[in-house]
């Protein structure tokens, strides 16, 4: 693509396009943009527009599209084509940091982002001068210049936070502090005094603080893998301004918003955090600053309204203390009983109130609500906050804390039974306050797995639980009925199973609330319940246990998806799931009215497939579905084609992402199948191993029937296995599907294309053999030993170069076959050989015949020595779900598992005792020759394990 008007004007109206409400406008467009992203000069054209465009809309929409073709593109993968040119990467480099820093924030944003994403691939050692650029900006004196630095900076530098330590990522932020920290100091104290010097002019206010808040976002970035020294050498520098800004309160820049946090508000939450790492981490070194960050910390939260504003501020301040709290040394600054009491009165208790704000999300945003509270996910919230204080201050004043906060329960409960109608805020804190203070330890699978001993669950269970579970109303007061259900499912694991199993059909009740925070959380609750394990490792609860309610569980589930707001609820779809592997063959019977209902939901969801989770439960409860039934009644599978097959068809054709499956259909859908199939192998990742699997079911189920009814599919099909094993990420995909093709078709059939595979294959292990490769060729070759013979594969090797039989032996066969692994693996390889050993006369009556012992010693190997699991150094492996940017990965569905196949069955129960007899055999046929090679080259121990085999099948060599 050229870099003239034309395409500039091109590119504008198909960009506007994309922007059209109307699919019929909009999606050619975007196919259009897709279909030319690898052309030379496309994001150049991209960056030209966002530059020079008088339409705002299309500069922003140039500047999301760069940002979004830079996360797909830039990543360089192996196998996969480079879709932006050397040239085209490095104008971008060029020129993007000055196009970033000279644009509107609007575009200034999307332009760091690229730069963090470009940084990721290519900072430090392809890009060396991206810092220099930066920092030299400091100079400038311009703020909107200096906060897109400062922005981009932080966008690059904030993996820091969660990177595994290695010797690159030491040298890398070495490499940026030698180069930053110096000039990052220095802004920081230059911005301090220009706040002194504006302290009165809100607007240049404004832009300081936002330059702080990043300052100290950057701060904390650098400083947390390890304490730099330049940051210890400077410490008293930032830590006295931090505690300054810590006790500022400026007027102007407080706001009346009372949900949106202000930039002061922003900026100590910030500063929080900054100390509560250098408390943790770095104890000795900040010792003598911790008082006085206590002391203020501790101002700043007896001062603080109960704002959803200040949320962040609070929660980042209480995390602080929960954090200095919990480290032996600073114990002694709350071990008086008055500290204790006040800590208790004035910041736990304040901060566990339901407020009219979560209320409000309670009511009108239950997704974010349930987000927040069930998924662990409100680390950013008051009462998390205050629950983490609290678990702090018992590690080690239990006891203490644990009598003063039993005086508030009861008082908040006797609170509560006096007007019930009006104080039921009291008995949600009260009951928030028991589970903050019993929760020890906590884990995803079994709930609270360590219990605070001074509180008793169980009763409280009893006295205050249950009466809200059994109330008849489900409806009347939903965050107590909420509370209830959370109080069940976090202590599973502490209550006695026969309070489970009254809470079970009270839980089912619950699915009928109208508050969709209720009935999601009945949904989980009883998911969790039935994936609790008895002693016996069964499920604590049984099939039979739940027989009474099993027709109500199944109605009020699937009337729960009719709830406004739950259609595509994945708590419920879970349960669905959970339900159906739990009861198996119980619901048989209801199992025609549930398929329709799922294939409908099936179908409404894949037309805009926005809930990943939800799509991947749903596929699991159709997969438990066929399973359970069909193992019931084989003869319902034909039912299950005709309700699934023409929605599966349907989603397929409309090229849907986010859904994909792996359940078989007929044979004689597989033309369309593979006409439908291939282009998805070659776009996207995620679609691989599903294909594969669908592929493989066909040619397992009728392989005959292709080769006869639809024999022009083959050259298709083996064009998968060829695209495949190119890629190393899916190589090994390929040759399941070679086995698959080997072991099923008829072998008239692919007589033909035999040879292709095999120079195939050569071609691939000289480009680039890898560990991998090599053991799925080493099965590839003894299945087809196995299944066409001996003499077929030395053949088809020496036709298509003369000796080619005896390299493979000596340089990959008998060298590598200590590293197949599996059980089926090794015992197909065990066969293979056994057939060459013991059914290729070339191997007796040639120059082959001296690989003869060292390849049956390589066999004895594969049967007695351990597995050979190393790989080379130079080898590191894509991981196969390692897709760039934006791409639907694929799930494995565990309701869909594979039985591991054995393509040779019965036929041959131990291969030691199959190399024994087959050994016999050859013997008998050419009388003094196998005794006369095993003593003269087989090694002693092998020989001792050979004759173990021959005994054990009582057999002799003559």
């Amino acid at each position: 693509m050229d870099l003239n008007e034309s395409n500039l004007q091109s590119l504008t109206d198909f960009l506007r396009k994309t922007l059209d409400p109307d699919p019929a406008v909009r999606r050619p467009a975007e196919k259009f943009l897709e279909s030319v992203e690898g052309n030379q000069n496309y994001p150049i054209l991209l960056l030209t527009l966002l530059e020079k465009s008088q339409d705002t809309v299309i500069r922003v929409c140039a500047a999301v599209t760069f940002k979004n073709y830079i996360k797909r593109n830039w990543r360089i993968i192996e196998d996969e084509p480079n879709k932006i040119s050397d040239s085209d990467r490095t104008a971008i480099k060029a020129n993007i940091v000055n196009l970033m820093l000279s644009s509107p924030e609007q575009i200034q944003k999307q332009l760091s982002d690229a730069i963090s994403i470009i940084g990721r691939e290519d900072f430090p050692q392809k890009w060396p001068d991206l810092l220099t650029e930066m920092v030299t900006r400091f100079q400038s004196g311009d703020f909107h210049i200096i906060n897109g630095v400062l922005q981009t900076a932080h966008s690059l530098f904030k993996r820091y936070r969660h990177e595994f330590k290695s010797n690159e990522l030491w040298l890398e932020i070495k490499l940026v502090l030698d180069t930053f920290a110096q000039p990052l100091t220095e802004l920081f104290k230059a911005t301090i005094e220009l706040c002194r010097t504006h302290a009165t002019d809100v607007n240049a206010l404004k832009v300081l603080f936002s330059s702080l808040i990043l300052i100290s976002k950057l701060f904390y970035s650098l400083n947390f893998q390890d304490l730099p020294e330049f940051f210890e050498d400077n410490m008293e520098t930032w830590m006295s301004n931090f505690h300054n800004l810590l006790n500022l309160d400026n007027k102007l820049l407080q706001t009346d918003d009372e949900e949106e946090a202000g930039l002061l508000e922003l900026l100590k939450s910030q500063i929080c955090d900054n100390a509560a790492l250098y408390a943790q981490k770095y104890d000795e070194e900040f010792q003598v600053y911790l008082p006085r960050f206590v002391t203020a910390i501790w101002n700043l939260l007896v001062t603080t309204g109960q704002e959803v504003k200040y949320d962040l501020l609070v929660s980042n301040a209480i995390q602080f203390l929960a954090s200095v709290c919990e480290r032996p040394h600073y114990k002694h600054l709350f071990e008086d009983q008055n500290t204790l009491t006040s800590i208790c009165e004035k910041v736990i208790v304040p901060n566990m109130e339901f407020r009219s704000a979560d209320e409000e999300a309670f009511e009108d945003n239950s997704e974010e609500y349930i987000r927040r509270d069930l998924e662990g996910s409100d680390i950013d919230t008051r009462r998390r906050a205050a629950c983490d204080l609290v678990r702090g201050l018992c590690k080690f004043f239990e006891g203490p804390v644990t009598a003063i906060f039993s005086g508030y329960v009861n008082s908040m409960l006797t609170e509560y039974a006096k007007n019930p109608g009006v104080n039921w805020k009291h008995k949600d804190a009260a009951i928030y306050l028991v589970t903050s203070l019993a929760s020890k330890a906590q884990t995803q699978k079994h709930g609270i797995t360590q219990a605070n001993e001074l509180v008793n669950l169980s009763e409280f269970f009893v006295n205050h639980i249950l009466t809200d579970l059994k109330s008849p109303n489900v409806n009347e007061f939903p965050v107590l009925k909420a509370d209830a259900i959370k109080y069940v499912m976090i202590f599973r694991s502490q209550l006695p199973k026969e309070q489970l199993m009254q809470a079970v059909p009270l839980l089912i009740a619950h699915l009928q609330a109208e508050s969709t925070v209720e009935h999601t959380y009945a949904a989980h609750a009883l998911e969790r319940l039935f994936t609790m394990r008895g002693p016996n490792n069964t499920t604590l609860i049984t099939a039979a246990e739940m027989a009474p309610f099993t027709e109500q569980l199944l109605n009020n589930l699937f009337k729960a998806l009719a709830l406004p707001g739950s259609s595509e609820n994945e708590y419920i779809m879970k349960a669905i799931m959970r339900s159906f592997s739990l009861l198996q063959e119980s619901i048989v019977p209801y199992v025609p009215t549930l398929i329709g209902q799922l294939t409908h939901k099936l179908l409404l969801v894949s037309k805009n497939p926005s809930k990943p989770h939800f799509n991947h439960y749903l596929f699991e409860s159709l997969c438990l579905s066929i399973r359970i039934t069909c193992k019931a009644n084989p003869d319902t599978v034909i039912s299950f084609e005709e309700a699934l097959f023409p929605v599966f068809t349907e989603i397929l054709q409309n090229d849907v992402e986010n859904v994909s499956f792996g359940t078989p259909m007929h044979v004689t859908h597989f033309s369309f199948s593979l006409a439908e199939f291939v282009p998805y192998v070659f776009q996207r990742t995620g679609n691989i191993p599903p294909l594969v699997r669908l592929l493989q079911a066909y040619l397992e189920k009728g392989g005959s029937a292709i080769a006869s009814t639809a024999a022009d599919k083959i050259p298709g099909l083996l064009g998968v296995f060829q695209k495949l094993i190119a890629s190393k990420a899916n190589d090994h995909q390929g040759f399941y599907l070679l086995n698959s093709i080997i072991e099923h078709m008829p072998p008239e059939s692919i007589t033909q294309y035999r040879k292709q595979i095999f120079i195939l294959l050569f071609q691939r292990l000289q480009s680039s053999k890898t560990t991998k490769f090599v053991k799925s060729f080493l099965v590839f070759i003894n299945l087809y030993s196995v299944k066409y013979g001996a003499i077929a594969l030395q053949e088809i090797f020496d036709s298509i170069q003369p000796k080619m039989f005896g390299m493979v032996v000596e340089k990959i066969v008998i060298p590598e076959v200590q590293k197949v692994s599996g059980q089926v693996e090794k015992k197909i390889c065990a066969v293979g050989i056994t057939k060459v050993l013991t059914e290729c006369p070339a191997m007796m009556d040639t120059e082959y015949t001296k690989l003869w012992t060292p390849l049956l010693q390589a066999l004895i190997g594969l049967f007695e020595l351990p597995e050979d699991d190393s790989i080379p150094d130079d080898e590191h492996f894509i991981d196969i779900e390692d897709t760039p940017g934006y791409q639907t990965a694929f799930s494995q569905l565990a309701f869909a598992g594979k039985k591991e196949h054995d393509p040779i069955g019965e036929a041959v129960s131990n291969p030691k005792i199959l190399l024994a007899q087959s050994l016999h055999k050859l013997s008998t046929a050419c009388p003094g020759r196998v005794p006369s090679m095993l003593s003269t080259s087989l090694n002693a121990e092998a020989l001792q394990f050979l004759q173990g085999y021959l005994q054990a099948a009582s057999v002799q060599l003559v």
